[in-house]
């Protein structure tokens, strides 16, 4: 029976590996299907619908979904090993959002922390708390988007209210786990990309016990070609990347919050 978990299935959309993103190190990042958010500047909307899907890529149709068992992953990263060993990194589970699939992810992280794999993951914590407790067990490094302070304006850009992971933000801080916490803020044109509420943002962030850094991700338009591929419209239009001497004054705003600040992750 202890060995069950290695046969949860999971589904999955794709495998990055010889990432220097989204964790420390060299590291694998597993997307996972599924998310209950829609964000207008989401870049993989390949993995937004748990269905497997085909996109139209370079004239092809590409299949975007395959079903995996959690013992077939760890074969995958081991592969990976040496460099996580040399340059201190690992595995993050990314999305979509990992918490859509607690059974698989959570049996994924039992087993790289098994196999003595440095573990992160990337989430909105927009899931009951019971549920990322199973996530904090084996999880090192959480790293948790928060996007905007107000409700309705989150509402309208992401299609739900924020209540839930803001205060999951207090809970996962307050936890006991050995879980480090970051905080990531996606900065979009139209949505967030003020003084006022990067301030606002890194204001909440410094109140939570533990949590001394916070990462300014400037939006990109490069999952632009993806809306086309799957048929489905850009909702962004023509908003622009955030220019270096914004991104640059919305980091001072990090730091005055006494924050640790980077621009990227």
């Amino acid at each position: 029976m202890e060995q069950d978990y290695l046969n949860m299935k999971g589904r999955i959309f794709d495998i990055q590996r010889y990432s220097i993103h989204d964790g420390p190190g060299i590291r694998t990042i597993i997307f996972l299907k599924g998310c209950v958010l829609r964000c207008k500047w989401c870049c993989n909307p390949e993995s937004q619908r748990y269905e497997i899907e085909t996109m139209e890529r370079a004239g092809e149709l590409v299949t975007y979904g395959r079903d995996v068992t959690v013992e077939e992953m760890l074969d995958e990263v081991e592969k990976d090993r040496m460099y996580y060993r040399k340059s201190g990194g690992g595995v993050t589970l990314s999305g979509g959002e990992s918490l859509c699939q607690p059974d698989f992810g959570a049996a994924l992280l039992r087993g790289l922390h098994a196999h003595g794999i440095h573990t992160a993951m990337e989430s909105m914590a927009c899931a009951e708390f019971s549920t990322i407790e199973r996530f904090l067990e084996n999880l090192d490094l959480y790293l948790m988007d928060i996007k905007h302070m107000e409700p309705e304006k989150h509402k309208a850009f992401t299609g739900r209210s924020n209540e839930l992971m803001l205060e999951n933000a207090k809970k996962i801080a307050s936890s006991g786990y050995s879980t480090k916490l970051i905080i990531r803020v996606p900065v979009i044109p139209t949505f967030n990309a003020t003084p006022l509420e990067i301030r606002a943002i890194a204001q909440y962030a410094a109140s939570l016990p533990g949590v001394e850094e916070l990462h300014l991700l400037p939006y990109h338009q490069f999952g632009r070609d993806k809306y086309t591929g799957l048929g489905r419209p850009y909702p962004m239009g023509d908003i622009e990347t955030p220019s270096p001497q914004l991104m640059q004054e919305l980091l001072e705003e990090v730091r005055r919050a006494g924050l640790k600040g980077q621009i990227g992750g």
